[in-house]
């Protein structure tokens, strides 16, 4: 299941900061990122609901927010990338 996850985190003070990088963390660890706020996930649903309950464990919710948009199994018919940053294919080999 591919889904898009943006966020945005009140950063006026350290606590924010620090909510920022474990947010970015958490993501980073499970998501390919395509802006600096935006991740792509592609992953089965238990995996993603570990991650969506991780995120909402991390923000602050009177300051921070989390969106995110569940493209489903059909995804690549409803991203379209245009520009600079070149694109990745999600279920291709991953070298580590």
């Amino acid at each position: 299941m591919m889904v898009i996850i943006s966020y945005d985190v009140s950063t006026t003070d350290k606590s924010g900061k620090t909510r920022l990088r474990k947010v970015s963390k958490e993501c980073q660890n499970h998501a390919q990122r395509v802006q600096n706020s935006v991740f792509e996930a592609d992953l089965d649903y238990s995996t993603f609901l570990k991650l969506k309950d991780r995120l909402i464990e991390i923000i602050d919710d009177e300051n921070d927010s989390l969106r995110f948009y569940y493209l489903g199994n059909n995804w690549n018919k409803k991203v379209e990338h245009i520009g600079a940053k070149k694109t990745y294919n999600p279920e291709g080999v991953i070298i580590i």
